[in-house]
């Protein structure tokens, strides 16, 4: 029977942000956006499953995360080119945690290389980690959710690439993240009639560990990359992993309630 989502009109602010218990799993979360958005999950009151292919970082990440906040956060290794491995990082949710709720595929790679030079292998590699990836990882949520008649919510974290061509050399990482686009919107179709929210985030340019080296750049240097957002945006900074994460957390918390199907840009209006 198609069950539909809650109407939360009579909750007040502080319960329809609240994540008190939610189970959450979020994927490449041992570093950057990954890590703020488990972060702000945590902070809101959900438990969180960090799955990362850095399994040290990980646990060193759910250690942290656990002491800060005094919830419940554990670490897998997980590798997202890899569908067994997403499949027994959320058997584990469901072990450790008695199910999920809230699904974040965050794991993904960049790869500037122009087309000419791209190889069959290196595409494949892009689109096994950013798209396939991020389809077995919804797939396995919902049909957990599903099964135990859990309304839900997946926020796939895609790109201002999976929205527009952004740069040369860049085919591999855009069209996996248009992939990305495309599947949650497919997505928010087939498991509507489930209560289960499908949301697509779509950050610009942010400055986190892995692109903390853009920072050392002087202005005229960062003009020069063609990539939109790298020489700033119409709000006067780049953006950094909380920016993204506190979005997420809107997605995932019930003041989203009635969203589904949308991917939402975070990129401080380079795309106006």
């Amino acid at each position: 029977m198609p069950q539909a989502v809650a109407d939360v009109s009579a909750r007040s602010i502080a319960e329809l942000v609240s994540l008190a218990g939610r189970r959450a799993v979020v994927t490449g979360a041992a570093w950057g956006l990954g890590k703020a958005t488990a972060r702000r999950l945590a902070e809101a009151g959900a438990t969180v499953l960090i799955g990362d292919i850095d399994a040290e970082a990980a646990a060193a990440t759910a250690a942290e995360l656990s002491a800060t906040h005094g919830t419940r956060v554990l670490s897998v290794h997980m590798d997202a080119s890899n569908a067994a491995s997403i499949t027994a990082a959320a058997d584990l949710a469901v072990a450790e945690f008695g199910g999920i709720d809230i699904w974040v595929n965050n794991a993904g790679i960049p790869l500037h290389k122009p087309l000419l030079d791209l190889t069959d292998e290196e595409f494949d590699r892009v689109q096994a980690i950013n798209l396939r990836g991020t389809f077995v990882g919804a797939r396995e949520a919902a049909r957990r959710m599903i099964a135990a008649e859990i309304p839900g919510v997946i926020v796939k974290v895609a790109s201002l690439a999976g929205l527009r061509g952004i740069a040369p050399g860049q085919a591999a990482y855009v069209g996996s993240k248009h992939g990305v686009v495309g599947l949650t919107k497919t997505m928010a179709l087939e498991f509507g009639p489930k209560a289960i929210r499908v949301l697509g985030i779509a950050p610009g340019v942010c400055l986190t560990e892995k692109t903390m080296h853009l920072a050392s750049l002087d202005a005229e240097a960062l003009k020069r990359i063609p990539i939109p957002g790298i020489g700033g945006s119409p709000v006067g900074r780049l953006g950094v992993a909380d920016d993204v994460a506190r979005v997420i957390l809107f997605a995932v918390s019930d003041l989203a309630m009635f969203m589904s199907g949308s991917t939402l840009m975070v990129e401080g209006g380079v795309a106006a």
